[in-house]
């Protein structure tokens, strides 16, 4: 059995396959890597495609759709490798993206993933919006990344080249032991898409293991291959899918806060959707609500009285980002 495994899940990718898979057999090492490509539903042609790629790949087909999160598990739940890479479709790797995350994880125990630094692949000077140089989240559930905070992006000039201990890592690309992966329950199946990763990273928090970010492994990310920024899916599936990971994980004396000042503030964006015209954006913010009501009951039974990890960000990004002109992230910390 090799030691480490790249998965990458595939829905109608095919173009992307084409384009970025031969960058990753080039630089990642076969010698004691499987790569793993998995279809998960595909209606492209991206199983004919893949078929050409049968001695260098493991290529493995879902009968459906089943979206990141259980896309994934389906896979990672039933494999045995001390370490896996998930992998975005497109996401174009560096000659030294694999070994100098591994080793990082090889000789810190306390460690349970890794996030490569994140730079956009139309401007290989910035920093990508999904992840940048890792990523961090406010009292109320508002992520935000070292080199990217809201629409402000970064230009990468070496300033956030220190590792650190990050509060989320990037599904784009992640490095993980698969103990801790499994330990912590995996993704969970009901957010489909979209911050899955962060909820994960939340969990593993709470069991006090350490996430990173260590630079001098980096990738460029396209970025929105899957649904555009602004698409109404998209919205819709990140504002239920944070409220969901704030109920299940907030300790019971901030929730009630956290709750209310989240209820303004949402729908404060609706409004806003609504005066602008962007009606489908409006009205996917006010599906999410409804449905995280709904959804919430089957999380009742796993609550628990959860401690506030320490790497939390405690003040509110929004309040520093539109009050206090922070807009970068060397103006929240000391560095």
């Amino acid at each position: 059995m090799k030691q480490a495994a790249v998965v990458i899940l595939n829905w109608n990718g095919c173009d992307l396959l084409r384009r970025f898979l031969p960058s990753l057999l080039m630089y990642t090492p076969k010698k004691n890597v499987d790569i793993f490509v998995v279809d998960n539903g595909s209606t492209d042609n991206s199983l004919e495609f893949l078929h050409s790629y049968s001695h260098t790949l493991i290529v493995l087909s879902l009968n459906k759709n089943y979206g990141f999160a259980e896309g994934y598990n389906k896979v990672l739940l039933n494999i045995d490798y001390e370490y896996v890479v998930l992998l975005n479709s497109d996401v174009e790797v560096s000659k030294s993206w694999f070994n100098s995350a591994i080793d990082y994880l090889k000789i810190h125990n306390d460690v349970a993933a890794v996030q490569p630094k994140i730079l956009s692949l139309t401007d290989k000077y910035s920093f990508e919006y999904s992840g940048a140089s890792g990523g961090f989240l406010d009292r109320y559930g508002y992520p935000f990344c070292r080199g990217r905070i809201f629409s402000t992006v970064e230009k990468d000039n070496g300033q956030y080249n220190n590792p650190i201990r990050i509060f989320w890592a990037s599904g784009a690309c992640l490095f993980i032991r698969l103990k801790d992966f499994k330990m912590a329950g995996g993704f969970d199946p009901v957010f489909f898409a979209h911050q899955e990763e962060i909820d994960l990273c939340w969990r593993l928090n709470l069991l006090e293991k350490k996430i990173m970010c260590l630079p001098s492994s980096y990738v460029y990310h396209m970025g929105g291959a899957t649904l555009p920024k602004e698409c109404s899916q998209k919205i819709y599936l990140n504002y239920r899918n944070n409220l969901l990971m704030l109920y299940k994980n907030l300790p019971y004396i901030y929730y009630h806060e956290v709750m209310v000042v989240r209820f303004f503030l949402d729908y404060l964006f609706a409004i806003y959707y609504l005066l602008t015209g962007q009606f489908y954006n409006f009205f996917s913010i006010l599906k999410a609500r409804l449905d995280f009501i709904k959804l919430k009951k089957r999380y009742r039974i796993i609550r628990s009285n959860n401690k506030l990890p320490r790497i939390l960000f405690r003040k509110s990004i929004l309040f520093e980002y539109y009050f206090n002109n922070k807009k970068k992230w060397s103006s929240l910390y000391r560095i």
